[in-house]
């Protein structure tokens, strides 16, 4: 009879991995290819991506995301995160880590496939001026939003709640520009200041409306199992404190309180994503076919 220990280490992979039994065959495949890849062991990309932070930084991105109409349209309409989060999880995972810890072939080869499904999601939105929008997947300003609020989320969070970033934040930004552009990104940001001005672009065409609610709702609470549901609250809680305050006004959200004391967040989720860090083992297994690949080659 399994432990209860191993039982909630085996639940915690599996939210991660679309309940695999064991370590999904794409991460043992990132020991191969041809060259050592976009990023390095001292990249910031590297740092980011191979801390625990993701984690917070998964959830503070999809609040942010949610929050323009054409953007959420597509998910409402057409994603399976309802009926099936733990696919959609594993599945932005592997997207995220093959560009991260692949070689170039492998993260271009993620990222056309991103875009191919793309070309199949499609549909129109209600804009803040009334005026009724088609839309795709892959339109330019759509996937622009997706890229930005996905660097914004990930840079906050470990900024907040992680380590040192080899050649500080805009490094990072940098280094994710690298995603963008493979995700047909034009000019994607190199800067935090780029960043946020790319950002502001956008803050007229964001809302909150009953979908959004609706989303963030589901955010807050998903079908997680019954042990791992204390350490997420505490996670969405970290992703909320670390929100810009515009987004976290518009989404009508505020940091835990007690009266007139915000309730501490840094220390718990420190300990929540040290757990699973320890639970889930350093380094991962894609960092580690990564790590093998290069030492191959002689990267």
């Amino acid at each position: 009879m399994e432990n209860p220990l191993s039982k909630w280490r085996s639940e915690l992979r599996g939210t991660f991995s679309n309940n695999a039994p064991t370590i999904p065959q794409w991460e043992l495949d990132l020991e191969k290819g041809d060259d050592g890849g976009y990023f390095g062991p001292e990249s910031a990309a590297w740092a980011v991506h191979g801390s625990m932070t993701t984690l917070v930084a998964g959830i503070q991105s999809l609040l942010i995301q949610a929050l323009h109409p054409g953007a959420l349209a597509g998910v409402h309409d057409h994603s399976s995160y309802r009926s099936d989060p733990l696919g959609r999880l594993a599945g932005t995972i592997r997207w995220i880590f093959t560009l991260t810890y692949g070689d170039t072939a492998a993260a271009r080869q993620a990222s056309d496939k991103v875009l191919r499904i793309h070309e199949h999601i499609r549909g129109s939105y209600n804009t803040n001026s009334g005026e009724v929008r088609p839309y795709t997947a892959n339109d330019p300003d759509l996937l622009r939003w997706i890229h930005l609020a996905f660097t914004q989320a990930f840079l906050a969070t470990h900024e907040a709640y992680g380590g040192p970033i080899p050649g500080g934040s805009d490094a990072y930004v940098a280094d994710w520009a690298v995603a963008g552009a493979l995700m047909q990104v034009e000019n994607p940001p190199t800067t935090v200041s780029g960043l946020n001005d790319q950002l502001a672009a956008y803050t007229k065409e964001l809302r909150y409306d009953e979908t959004v609610a609706e989303t963030v709702a589901f955010i807050r609470n998903p079908p997680l199992a019954r042990s791992q549901q204390g350490g997420y609250k505490i996670l969405f809680a970290a992703a909320v404190a670390s929100l810009p305050l515009g987004y976290k006004e518009l989404l009508q959200l505020s940091t835990p309180r007690l009266g007139p004391l915000s309730l501490p967040v840094t220390v718990p989720t420190k300990g929540v994503l040290g757990v699973v860090r320890w639970s889930l083992g350093s380094p991962g297994p894609s960092e580690a076919s990564a790590r093998a690949r290069r030492i191959r080659l002689g990267v």
